[in-house]
């Protein structure tokens, strides 16, 4: 079959961008298979199976490029799906905005993306390696070689719901001993091939999402370094990775740091951007209630630290106030004096915070004698 989006790939090597070719892109995307149409998934905590409120499936590429590999993938796997991406590099992002769902022109490690929310990854993330003091990445731990693509393997990992599948493109000398440990205790199912195209060098790892901590035996496939590799086939003979329906409720999927563009875009997308905004800021027509009794001095301070005493009032005789009230704090100061043993006498001040509610008013009545004065009533 041929590709739908390979027209609109460009393939150019910049900035560490290596994007994955047709052939191979078309051999993994054999190796794929949607989930059942139930839209049913099970719950990683206590392992129920229930029914999704989403229904389908969702994909992420944390480097999605120009976004052409996970547009495929989701052709691939049916109507059903939405398609996240993230790219740093703007040409590339606003590219892939055209082609997929959601994306965010943005640095991955400024994106807040919930976790265990994706049923695919698609992750061929830069190549190279990782220079912390000048690429401002931080300490990854480990104790192997740095390179850029650990460092987009532990971002992207927790991203994967148990159950989920991983796609994972490198180059076959990044994958040393430490990093299949790390897939190794994330996945099952793990498999490894040489990618059709050698001009990078890739390797394809396919895996099936697993608890970190579970301490079964894996389950064929396991991942080891040095092993004999062969490629990837042409015509996918095994039981496919099946790629499960998304877990209930919306994703998390929002960016730190908005530029002006992007912000524009989100605004056209929605409404308003916080769908609670009515909610907080409006005000309902209810009029308050007057009191039962005359208000003590007591209730009559909480009222004025409440702000309930304000706006327009018009009194008995027709006259018009514009009021404001408030409640300062006032220090009453008592001396007392008292005797001591040996005939002299000592100075006792005691301070005493009092609570003074103050009313100012504003004259409105037209025609008033006293029109825009203000009286204080305390």
């Amino acid at each position: 079959m041929a590709l739908m989006f390979g027209r609109l790939a460009r393939n150019f090597i910049k900035n560490g961008y290596y994007p994955t070719d047709s052939d191979t892109t078309q051999r993994i995307l054999n190796a794929l298979a949607p989930a059942k149409a139930d839209g049913r998934f099970r719950h990683p905590a206590s392992g129920d199976t229930c029914a999704s409120m989403h229904g389908g499936m969702r994909l992420i590429d944390p480097c999605c490029g120009e976004g052409v590999a996970l547009a495929e993938c989701k052709h691939h796997l049916g109507a059903a799906c939405e398609a996240f991406g993230v790219e740093y590099d703007t040409e590339r992002a606003w590219h892939a905005k055209e082609i997929l769902d959601r994306c965010i022109h943005g640095d991955v490690q400024d994106c807040i993306i919930g976790k265990r929310q994706f049923g695919l990854l698609w992750l061929n993330p830069p190549y190279g390696d990782l220079v912390a003091d000048k690429a401002a990445t931080g300490d990854i731990g480990g104790k192997g070689r740095k390179r850029l693509e650990k460092l987009f393997y532990q971002l992207a990992v927790p991203l994967v719901q148990l159950g989920g599948v991983m796609v994972l493109i490198i180059p076959h000398y990044s994958l040393d001993r430490e990093l299949c440990g790390w897939i190794a205790r994330h996945f099952d199912k793990v498999r490894v091939f040489l990618a059709p195209e050698q001009q990078f060098k890739q390797v394809v790892v396919f895996g099936v999402r697993r608890r970190a901590n579970d301490r079964r035996p894996h389950t064929e496939g396991d991942i080891s370094e040095g092993s004999p590799l062969t490629v990837l086939p042409e015509v996918w003979c095994e039981a496919p990775y099946t790629v499960p329906a998304a877990p209930p409720g919306d994703p998390t999927f929002v960016y730190t740091r908005v530029e002006p563009r992007q912000l524009a875009q989100e605004i056209a997308r929605h409404a308003c951007l916080w769908s609670q905004f009515d909610l907080r800021f409006g005000r309902t027509a209810t009029v308050p209630r007057r009191p039962l009794r005359a208000p003590s001095d007591w209730h009559l301070a909480l009222l004025l630290a409440a702000g309930q005493v304000s706006g327009v009032v018009t009194a008995r005789d027709g006259r018009v106030f514009v009021i404001k009230g408030d409640t300062f704090k006032e220090k009453a100061i008592k001396t007392e004096l008292q005797a001591r043993d040996n005939g002299r006498f000592s100075e006792i001040r005691i301070h005493t915070d009092k609570f003074v509610p103050v009313i100012r008013a504003l004259d409105f009545t037209p025609h008033s004698p006293t029109f825009g004065q203000v009286r204080v009533i305390r």
